[in-house]
């Protein structure tokens, strides 16, 4: 596994270029490569980089789908369409990859211009804690919005991986 800085996703437009610029540097190095990104906000470059360099990625738009499943979501966004997921990558680096990449831990009165059209955090919690619980509620409460925590698990992304891998 040769993982990529996650804050690609605060700028998924770079995400294709990393992936191809990676996956040549390794592609003499391994009989078969494969992407553990779903098209996470590439809209289809991604997938063109797959294509151009013969290999898969996982499933879905996001690795959202992966955890909860893309008809659970469709449900989330159908009865709340202001709906902000966390996973719990995301819940433990909130401050950082959240509050500090937006600005809000410098100007706070940046929450309307991001969050004031959200209506409610889905935590998406794979490997749900107490400590993981705390820190969610923490999120929420820093962008003010209620917090709705749904147990998924990791058996979407295992079968995923697996699937892709297999």
């Amino acid at each position: 596994m040769h993982p990529l800085p996650p804050l690609l996703h605060n700028q998924p437009e770079r995400i294709a270029g990393q992936v191809r610029a990676l996956a040549a540097e390794l592609g003499s190095s391994y009989d078969r490569l494969v992407i553990g990104y779903a098209d996470c906000g590439t809209y289809g470059a991604l997938d063109e980089v797959c294509r151009d360099l013969g290999v898969d990625r996982l499933p879905g738009l996001h690795c959202y789908d992966l955890y909860a499943g893309p008809d659970r979501l469709e449900r989330f966004f159908a009865e709340q369409p202001g709906t902000y997921l966390l996973t719990d990558f995301l819940v433990r680096s909130f401050a950082r990859t959240v509050l500090q990449e937006l600005g809000l831990d410098r100007w706070p009165e940046l929450r309307d211009t991001y969050f004031g059209q959200y209506t409610r955090v889905v935590w998406l919690a794979q490997q749900p804690d107490a400590e993981l619980r705390a820190l969610a509620d923490e999120a929420a409460a820093r962008i003010g919005l209620p917090l709705t925590v749904v147990d998924t698990g990791d058996s979407g992304l295992e079968r995923a991986l697996a699937d892709l891998v297999g």
